[in-house]
């Protein structure tokens, strides 16, 4: 498989976690968190300080945390809309009239985002794409899902580097986009690119057929998780699950 995705490639004890253990441990802690009041504050507190030490155990630079929480900016914008949209009783917060329900429902969306966001982090940053596959594979997800999963990160690239390829074409042409003329050009580059994708894989599927294809993958897997490593990946999502029972009781 090309490339290795998100991953950090350092040696570390969460690296070295099998990756069906780490899907889930993933599933499990953003059940956890999901479920958690958003009036219980100190149980959010709890969580990050637990990510923050999976981090530091992964060896994952707080850098590379914050650039890809980037992702999270458009729930961000949403969240600080919200008490300025939403209705109910009005608190005072600056000289700003916002709503009640709409400041808890922004640190809801904000808080219980940030968390999940950050944990998939660590789960791409700890875990190379084929690993995932493999995880995915041992955790009994259809093979039909697998294969599909395995050719698309397998030719993400490929399909990048055609879209490079063209850029660079139309810009030797002249085009330097930024005018709605040229929105034909663009439309006319992503239908070629979709009929050229559509095409390599009819052929990369008959070249399969002819070396004895039949629709089933070779495994990706044939290792699984001791009871060990079960027990250690699934640490802090237990924890997050104690926390979060112990959140509901008090909000009771």
């Amino acid at each position: 498989m090309s490339g290795d995705g998100l991953l950090v490639a350092v040696d570390s004890p969460v690296h070295r976690v099998p990756a069906q253990v780490k899907l889930v441990a993933l599933f499990v802690f953003v059940l956890a968190v999901v479920s958690t009041p958003a009036a219980i504050f100190w149980a959010f507190g709890v969580y990050a300080v637990m990510l923050v030490a999976a981090v530091a155990v992964a060896k994952v630079p707080a850098t590379v945390v914050s650039r890809r929480l980037a992702v999270e900016t458009p729930f961000i914008v949403f969240a600080l809309l919200l008490p300025f949209v939403a209705t109910g009783p009005q608190v005072d917060v600056l000289g700003l009239h916002l709503s009640q329900s709409g400041v808890l429902g922004a640190w809801n969306v904000l808080a219980k985002g940030t968390l999940g966001v950050i944990a998939a982090i660590l789960l791409s940053a700890t875990t190379a794409p084929r690993d995932l596959l493999a995880g995915l594979e041992r955790l009994r997800l259809p093979s039909t899902l697998v294969a599909i999963l395995s050719f698309m990160v397998r030719y993400l690239s490929v399909v990048s580097d055609d879209l490079h390829r063209m850029r660079v074409a139309r810009e030797s042409r002249g085009y330097n986009g930024g005018k709605v003329g040229h929105l034909k050009a663009v439309a006319g580059g992503v239908g070629a690119l979709f009929v050229r994708s559509f095409e390599r894989g009819e052929r990369v599927h008959l070249a399969m057929r002819s070396r004895g294809y039949t629709g089933q993958m070779p495994l990706l897997s044939v290792s699984g998780a001791t009871r060990t490593q079960w027990l250690e990946g699934l640490a802090i999502s237990l924890a997050a699950v104690a926390i979060a029972v112990a959140a509901r009781v008090v909000s009771l």
